[in-house]
């Protein structure tokens, strides 16, 4: 199969060091496969995208010349989309209304004695699963429980190309650098949000019905979002959908050990000086420097023949 790759970023900010480590190793990735590399512009949540972010993320990647290979696709002229893989989910009871403030759920958990703790994932206790009693509805929820529990022989047809393995204890997968991972998404994270109380597409959603639509077969992203992956694994599994490999690339942080974000400050990239950040971007990647006076062509070709090196591609 053809790979295609892609980059996408959420344009809540400019490009700064951490996001341009995850643009450049997807690049590297698909050019040293040989294959299509495509931006996705993941705007699906507005109030948190100023105008003309996307706009700066675009001419940041072009300075660098990480050009995609097609015009980007923007999540925000999605939305009918979105909403006929929900409409498909909820007629085969693969999703139902939730009626929870975070509020609720707290209460819930803390009634079984489980404290919520801080950079920890809030499972749902699963509380509306059998109705909403007679309160409005607020989200729409995946039922992880009932399909990864009926559902083990999706594994089949997924496990030779993709490495993921689906049981009633969960998901195991292969990443291409952290190696194998496993999570119950039933009892660590419960059953997930599909579509906000704000009326928001939920990124798991949204990420495995564009991933599809766009016939993407490699995902090269930060390391912050592996935890996902066995959600959206799961949603792929459950909709019929192509499993692609994964390799989640290492995070770039702050002198305090923070994962570096725009959140928390982190400036954007100086798009006038490609070859310097770009080259402090290869540094994170464990790729080597660039001679002295190469340009940016002749270090992306530099980096490409090595990360083919590392993840035993041919260029």
């Amino acid at each position: 199969m053809p790979y295609v790759g892609r980059f996408a970023p959420s344009p809540t900010g400019a490009l700064h060091a951490g996001s341009l480590v995850a643009a450049l190793a997807s690049w590297l990735d698909a050019r040293a496969a040989g294959g299509r590399w495509l931006v996705r512009i993941e705007d699906i949540d507005p109030p948190r995208c100023p105008g003309g972010a996307a706009e700066r993320i675009l001419q940041q990647l072009a300075a660098c010349q990480l050009l995609p290979d097609a015009p980007p696709l923007w999540q925000s002229s999605r939305s009918a989309r979105y909403q006929q893989v929900l409409d498909a989910c909820v007629a085969r009871g693969l999703a139902y209304p939730c009626a929870c403030t975070r509020r609720d759920i707290d209460a819930a958990l803390a009634a079984r004695g489980l404290v919520h703790e801080r950079h920890v994932e809030r499972p749902y206790p699963g509380t509306c699963r059998a109705g909403l009693g007679g309160r409005a509805p607020r989200a729409w929820r995946f039922h992880t429980e009932k399909y990864q529990s009926n559902q083990p022989q999706t594994l089949a047809s997924q496990a030779l190309t993709a490495m993921i393995f689906l049981s009633s204890q969960g998901v195991r997968w292969h990443d291409r650098r952290l190696g194998w991972q496993a999570q119950d998404v039933a009892a660590q994270v419960g059953d997930f949000v599909l579509r906000r109380a704000d009326g928001l597409w939920s990124y798991q959603l949204a990420v495995v019905v564009d991933d599809a639509d766009q016939g993407i077969t490699h995902i090269v992203r930060g390391e912050d979002l592996a935890d996902n992956t066995p959600r959206q694994l799961l949603l792929q599994a459950a909709l019929g959908l192509a499993t692609p490999r994964y390799l989640h690339a290492p995070l770039v942080r702050a002198s305090d050990g923070e994962k570096l974000s725009k959140q928390h400050g982190a400036p954007a990239i100086d798009e006038t000086r490609p070859l310097a950040v770009l080259a402090d971007a290869a540094r994170a990647l464990a790729l080597p420097p660039p001679p002295a006076g190469a340009t940016v062509g002749q270090a992306l070709a530099l980096w490409v023949r090595a990360w083919a090196d590392i993840y035993n591609r041919t260029p």
